[in-house]
Order: structure tokens, then C-alpha cells, then sequence
């Protein structure tokens, strides 16, 4: 089934064009079934390729999903043009009273600033408390996923030594884990990121589950144990070309960064390994199957 979304949304465009099965919200009208409500808290700077990149994978199941990007009040972006925000996105503020299925909050590129720093940050808090009473499930990406783990449990982030910048080996920690169904033993996840959250204060949490680590990587995947929250620290949304993109970016900047890790084939920036894309897809088709739409009541306002 299809992914509900505008037609003049630049992200309409870019899977009709993959064969990606999206609908407007006319069509979608016409058929009698109730959809799932899904909600963005998209707070990376690349709008429009995160939106593109979470929509791709949302229209892979067998759900109707309508979805409801969401941005903060309390610090424009500087990368989107205000007519995009204004026309698709909605504040916090016009939703606060609007339950949901589920909801997705974006990793953002603020990951060395203390949390109490990032200019949303009470806005922020504020969301993750209606998450808590208004949301079935929620998944918190990278820094968002420290964030909320911070605000929901008080789990710091540390600094690592240098930046965390691949495509690292993944394995499943729990057996016959859900969100995990179908994966291989052994899978892969991009990271992209300077600290991460402290192992052993997640390991000492008996709210929290870890689903899956690696040797590199770290604690990939945790989710709490009402199975109300999973907090992803890598970006298995990524597309093709992103770890590329953000490499080229930087060293344009004129920032010292190492290539990312197995992501280039025999180092070459024009041939890349993309074996993290069933990963992917599994993952947030596990998620709106067995942790949205099995457990979300048909009434939302139950």
C-alpha cells in the first residue's frame, strides 16, 4: 500500500519515479480503510533528503500511511526555503492535541553541543513528553536518539576520539526480536557521528533492552521495555550516495575526515557498496508492522 503525501512535495516526484507506490491524499480519500498516522520531527538540515530518504522506506509495507512532517518553532532552518517549510511542515504548537500512530524524530547535527545548548532544546523536551502520552511507538534517530535517552532515562553522550564515519557489522543481541525479523545474523548500519551514548548506563537500565551492537559500531539499537520507544544510533534510512555527500561536504569545508568505512568499493568515490539497504527496509517495516500497527488501537482517541 501507499504513502500518503502531496503531490507537489518534492519527494512525490523521486519515488514515482523509483516505483514507489505514493498517493495523494485525494485518491487515498476514495478508500475505505483507516490509515496510519505517522509523524516526522525532522531536524536534520537536509529537509528535503531526509523526508525523501524516511518516506522510501515508510511506503514499503502493506499499510496506507499518511504522515505529518513536524518542525521547530523555536529555530528556523537555514537550509530549506521557508515557502517548503511553511507549505508541508507543521509546528509542534498546531499538533500537541493530535494523537498518532507513530512518530519519527531525526538525528540533527548538533551532537557537540551540550544538550541544554541546542536552541530547541525545551521545545524538544516537550515534544518527547507528548511522544510519551499521544504516540504508540516512536523511533529517535543518532542524536535524536541521545537526546531522548538522556531525557527519558538521564544517559549522557560521550565524545569519541574521532568521528565514527562508515558502514560498520551489526549483530542481533536478543532472539526472535521483532523489529529484527529477517535480518541476517550478521547486518550492516551507517554511522555518522562523534559521540555516543554510554553502554554502560544503557546496560545498567532495566527500562531498556539492547537489540543489536557491533565490534566498531558500538550499541546500534536499543528499545524500551513497553515497547513504546527504540532509539536507532546509526541512519539505516540512509540512501546510496548520503555517507558520499556528507564526505564531499566536508572536505570542501576544509575539515579533516577520514573516508567512510567500508562504503567505498576499492576506494573509489564512484563506486559504493550499498549493504545496508535491506537492513533498512527491514527495520521500518518491522517497526510499522509489529510495533504500530499490531498494537494501535482502530480509535486513536483510545
Amino acid at each position: 500500500m501507499p504513502i500518503v503525501i502531496p503531490k507537489d512535495i518534492p519527494a512525490f516526484s523521486v519515488l514515482k519515479k523509483e516505483n514507489i507506490f505514493v498517493m495523494t491524499k485525494k485518491r487515498a480519500e476514495s478508500q475505505d480503510i483507516r490509515p496510519i498516522e505517522i509523524a516526522v520531527v525532522n531536524l536534520m538540515p537536509t529537509k528535503v533528503e531526509t523526508e525523501t530518504q524516511l518516506l522510501r522506506l515508510l511506503a514499503n509495507t502493506p499499510l496506507q500511511v499518511n504522515l505529518t512532517l513536524i518542525r521547530t518553532a523555536t529555530y528556523k532552518s537555514t537550509n530549506a526555503s521557508e515557502s517548503h517549510m511553511e507549505r508541508f511542515y507543521k509546528t509542534f504548537d498546531e499538533i500537541r492535541d493530535t494523537r498518532f500512530d507513530g512518530m519519527i524524530v531525526t538525528g540533527a547535527p548538533v551532537e557537540n553541543l551540550d544538550f541544554k545548548e541546542v536552541a530547541y532544546w525545551d521545545e524538544l523536551k516537550s515534544i518527547f513528553d507528548y511522544a510519551d502520552s499521544m504516540v504508540t511507538s516512536t523511533i529517535f534517530i543518532c542524536w535524536g536518539a541521545q537526546a531522548a535517552m538522556y531525557h527519558y532515562y538521564g544517559i549522557e553522550k560521550k565524545p569519541l576520539p574521532k568521528k565514527l564515519f562508515g558502514v560498520f557489522k551489526n549483530h542481533a543481541v536478543r532472539a526472535y526480536e521483532p523489529l529484527l525479523k529477517g535480518l541476517n545474523d550478521t547486518f550492516s548500519i551507517p554511522h555518522s557521528r562523534y559521540t555516543e551514548i554510554d553502554a554502560d548506563a544503557v546496560k545498567e537500565n532495566k527500562k531498556l533492552r539492547i537489540l543489536a551492537e557491533g565490534a566498531r559500531s558500538g550499541i546500534s539499537i536499543v528499545k524500551s521495555r513497553d515497547d513504546r520507544k527504540f532509539f536507532f544510533f546509526g541512519h539505516s534510512e540512509y540512501d546510496r550516495e548520503t555517507l558520499k555527500n556528507e564526505y564531499m561536504r566536508d572536505k570542501e569545508k576544509g575539515i579533516k575526515i577520514d573516508p567512510p568505512e567500508n562504503y567505498f568499493i576499492g576506494g573509489d568515490v564512484n563506486k559504493i557498496d550499498f549493504s545496508w539497504n535491506s537492513t533498512g527496509n527491514l527495520l521500518f517495516y518491522n517497526w510499522l508492522n509489529h510495533y504500530v500497527y499490531q498494537v494501535t488501537p482502530y480509535n486513536l482517541e483510545d
